[in-house]
């Protein structure tokens, strides 16, 4: 038995990279979690007995709206949102963005953030008891991480995580944030096309000299989300191979 046993975990992103190792992660540790995804394929996860899936872009408030409401007829109500999923931007600048880029990557990356918590923050209080995890950025604390949209975006998480810890760390809320550096993911996949010069750069850039695997922030979250990281809240906290100490 672990203090995750039987727990309810919502998951964005669960199809791939580091919201695909979270939710394995949460599986191994006894939980029952709920994956959300616009990839209808989740791989191994879709053998296990405890996860269950929904299909959507959560860029559409509807559809994070109807996700929460499919977990809760699955398992019950939420007790740990890990509010993962995002979406690059290619390191566009305000010139080569489009408001369309714009509006999709400030919706899928911050106001699905907005939208699901919003739908599961009730029960939460209702029974003072309730971990949020957000995933931030390097790119939360600095420029370069992305471009303009994904690096607005990934501050203003970093606002979102910290007003919420304020205002409901009082009423038995856990919030804080995850800020991953260099993570080989699919989402990554363009810098390691051709003779992988950008994931070369990228590792040389790096303090540790090479990118992390999803399973090395899969493991922070839980600790993260465990009754041992109780007295955190609303720390980013970097998981970067030493990026930001630059």
């Amino acid at each position: 038995m672990t203090e995750f046993q039987n727990k309810v975990v919502f998951v964005t992103g669960a199809a791939s990279g580091i919201g695909y190792a979270q939710a394995n992660a949460f599986l191994k540790a006894g939980s029952l979690v709920f994956g959300v995804d616009i990839q209808h394929d989740f791989g191994n996860l879709s053998d296990h007995s405890h996860f269950k899936s929904f299909s959507g872009d959560v860029s559409q408030a509807k559809i994070c709206q109807e996700a929460v409401f499919a977990c809760r007829n699955c398992f019950g109500d939420v007790d740990i949102l890990l509010n993962t999923a995002g979406i690059l931007d290619g390191y566009q600048t305000i010139e080569e963005t489009d408001l369309d880029l714009w509006q999709k990557v400030l919706a899928t990356n911050l106001t699905s953030m907005f939208v699901i918590t919003k739908e599961v923050l009730p029960q939460m209080l209702k029974k003072a008891s309730g971990t949020i995890i957000n995933m931030a950025s390097v790119a939360s604390f600095v420029g370069g991480g992305g471009g303009i949209a994904y690096t607005s975006a990934k501050h203003a998480v970093a606002g979102f995580t910290k007003q919420l810890a304020l205002d409901y760390a009082g009423k038995g809320i856990h919030v804080n944030g995850l800020a991953p550096g260099a993570i080989q993911t699919p989402m990554n996949a363009a810098d390691f096309a051709g003779d992988g010069a950008m994931a070369k750069w990228v590792a040389e850039e790096t303090p540790m000299k090479r990118w992390a695997q999803p399973e090395e922030v899969a493991t922070v979250t839980l600790f993260l989300a465990s009754e041992q990281a109780r007295y955190m809240q609303g720390t980013i906290l970097p998981i970067d191979g030493g990026w930001l100490l630059k």
